[in-house]
């Protein structure tokens, strides 16, 4: 087979594949002499749940905190949606379509979940002279669909503090919901939840799949991993060394492969 066949056959196995909605190229972090992420390549397919695990201090959140304009890497780049792109803050990363739930939630007790899911962004309407006013009416309203498509039978009134675990998950998943987001990032999202609480934000994932919603699981839970995901990426000191196929593997060799940080045989 001559060269131009060769690049004719990849270019048709390129097309057969998955489309990648992102990718991690050549990517380093580093802060002063400690080296966070080392070299590390990764595509994001569109529509698949993809999981990175690691223990901690493996890079799996420094990683992350490249893509969602945290951090910018040292050298190497993050493509997205086919285009090189660099982002100076989280904020011009929400302008691509990529949006964060950290696993501190950053929730407001005392405040409603219409609040809560709004905030930094409530719909608004002229008010008296030039000023604009918060249009109440309608902050209330779109929380209501939020809710209706997250299946929650709960008032937007509700004060956050009266939300069980799961359910305070997923006020914040839909105030990520809010920005209409191409990719979600959920940081360790079932970490110290009930089990009903946790089939609860499972029950959310499958459905924001269904929706064309790309998403990127990081998590310690092995249990968690392979009930959600297409794909597990295993982070070990800074450096990717493996990504394996949930239903091709177990939890066991996964497992020796977070304590070896060497790839299957």
């Amino acid at each position: 087979m001559t060269t131009d066949d060769n690049l004719e056959t990849a270019a048709v196995d390129a097309r057969d594949g998955p489309s990648e909605k992102a990718r991690f190229e050549n990517v380093t972090k580093q802060f002063g002499r400690v080296i966070a992420v080392e070299d590390v390549t990764l595509p994001v397919y569109e529509n698949e749940i993809l999981a990175l695990v690691g223990d901690n201090g493996a890079g799996k959140s420094t990683l992350m905190n490249v893509l969602s304009g945290v951090h910018r890497p040292t050298t190497g780049r993050v493509i997205f949606e086919g285009e090189p792109v660099q982002f100076s803050n989280p904020n011009d990363a929400r302008k691509r379509g990529i949006e964060t739930v950290y696993q501190d939630l950053a929730l407001m007790d005392d405040l409603d979940i219409a609040t809560n899911i709004h905030m930094g962004k409530f719909p608004t309407r002229l008010g008296v002279g030039p000023v604009d006013v918060i249009d109440w009416s309608q902050t209330y309203d779109d929380t209501t669909e939020i809710l209706k498509f997250l299946q929650q039978d709960i008032r937007p009134t509700t004060e956050v503090a009266f939300l069980s675990g799961g359910q305070r998950q997923l006020v914040a998943v839909g105030r990520s919901l809010l920005f209409d987001p191409e990719v979600l990032i959920l940081d360790e999202p079932t970490s110290a939840l009930s089990v009903a609480g946790t089939e609860l934000v499972h029950e959310t994932m499958h459905r924001l799949k269904e929706e064309g919603h790309t998403q990127i699981v990081v998590s310690h839970n092995l249990e968690d991993v392979f009930s959600l995901a297409d794909r597990i990426a295993v982070m070990y000191r800074g450096q990717l060394v493996a990504t394996v196929d949930p239903d091709q593997t177990d939890k066991a060799a996964v497992a020796d492969i977070l304590r070896s940080g060497r790839p299957p045989s």
